[in-house]
């Protein structure tokens, strides 16, 4: 069996594990970044809108050859057509830019070999190593050939379906009501305004919704979020898209350049993400927003508050999870509030019927289109009390 030992080891190539080894090699560490594909960020699974405000914190700068369109807001429609508009700088994680991913992702795997981390592709983990109760890498496959990777801090970046932190132990399990089937196209041949991101709500997409984010005014990525537990079978949700699509006059003789379908937990956060030797960042750590599905700015920060912690481990020699606790404390501080008020409001869209989103979109849709997402959800209260009266304390505090 092949051994390397390293420092820092990171599981996972995605936008978070590559901003993990960025922010850990920078800092001397010998940081090894791995990907079980032979192509970072291929295929792509999501609908590739971010924020911009972000990118200052991690040290992203804007490339022209990742940006497909920049939105000037969000548009939410209700069943019957209305709807409200918010600004970009307000909408949230996924409003801004819409991204070229494989470009994107290729770019900060770039950022972190130039910050001094090593990348092995087609190499996956199996198992984690356990010393005495400390996690110390992996055993896995690198190109066919069994491989033990030692390290004195891992990083798991492993996604949705992360494996490395169960394990090593943490509860990472989602509760089906917490997950949403997705389907998505590559539409061209349609009409969209490219100054805006479409989210269409209702019994279109059941405890979810339909989105439009347009690469240019004739192709868009146009995909659907249904809660699995209002699902049959995953051909529902398809389904459920293909019978939108034919419904609009506007992208019914769309056709389709490529298609894919996944899962997103929509869930809170994990109660833990570090043990000792291991930390979790991004989707993997469960830090996808709930209410909108979106993980990739999620991702970059709490891949950089990760990459920090790491270093300062393996430059302090101490692994430990007290250490490492820091890390959790960061994110925590950082996004937890948000992420548990918007979990909150999931639930609540989630249950609600045509007629009350027919009602609640109509009362936001005079508001100005610079309104935040906060003073939408104000907004709601003020007129529908009884909709945000379990996280009300959420609001005013954030």
């Amino acid at each position: 069996m092949k051994t390397i030992d390293t420092d820092v080891l990171v599981v996972g190539a995605g936008p978070g594990g590559s901003m993990a080894a960025k922010f850990a090699a920078r800092q001397g560490a010998r940081t090894l970044l791995i990907e079980k594909r032979q192509e970072i960020g291929s295929p792509v699974r999501c609908a590739e809108g971010v924020s911009r405000e972000w990118m200052a914190e991690c040290e992203v700068s804007e490339d022209p050859r990742w940006i497909a369109t920049r939105s000037d807001a969000a548009r939410i429609f209700a069943p019957n057509g209305t709807s409200a508009t918010i600004g970009a700088k307000r909408a949230g994680n996924e409003v801004g830019i819409v991204l070229e991913r494989v470009l994107f992702d290729k770019a900060l795997a770039e950022d972190a070999a130039r910050a001094g981390a090593d990348i092995l592709l087609k190499t996956f983990a199996t198992n984690v190593l356990i010393d005495n109760g400390v996690v110390r890498g992996v055993v896995g496959k690198s190109l066919g050939e069994d491989v033990e990777i030692r390290a004195m801090v891992t990083i798991g970046a492993d996604g949705f379906e992360s494996q490395v932190g169960r394990w090593a132990g943490l509860r990472t399990m989602v509760k089906t009501r917490d997950v949403d089937a997705t389907f998505q196209y590559r539409l061209a041949n349609i009409r969209c305004d490219a100054r805006y991101c479409d989210f269409y709500l209702g019994s279109c997409a059941p405890g979810g919704y339909i989105w439009v984010f347009p690469k240019s005014h004739e192709v868009a990525n146009v995909g659907i979020g249904v809660q699995m537990s209002q699902l049959n079978g995953l051909a529902d949700t398809k389904a459920y898209l293909d019978g939108w699509i034919a419904s609009q006059p506007a992208f019914r003789n769309g056709k389709p350049l490529d298609m894919v379908a996944g899962a997103v937990s929509t869930s809170r956060p994990l109660p833990k993400t570090v043990t000792p030797g291991l930390m979790l960042v991004g989707d993997a750590a469960r830090l996808i927003d709930p209410l909108t599905g979106g993980g990739i700015v999620n991702a970059c920060i709490s891949g950089k508050l990760a990459g920090d912690v790491a270093a300062r481990a393996w430059q302090a020699r101490d692994a430990s999870e007290t250490f490492l606790q820091s890390y959790d404390r960061a994110w925590r501080s950082r996004m937890e509030k948000k992420q548990i008020r918007n979990y909150l409001a999931k639930e609540k869209l989630a249950h609600l019927d045509d007629e009350t989103l027919n009602t609640l979109i109509g009362s936001l849709s005079t508001l100005d289109t610079d309104a935040s997402t906060m003073s939408l959800l104000l907004a709601i209260g003020k007129k529908h009390p009884r909709f945000i009266a379990e996280f009300a304390h959420l609001l005013w505090k954030t």
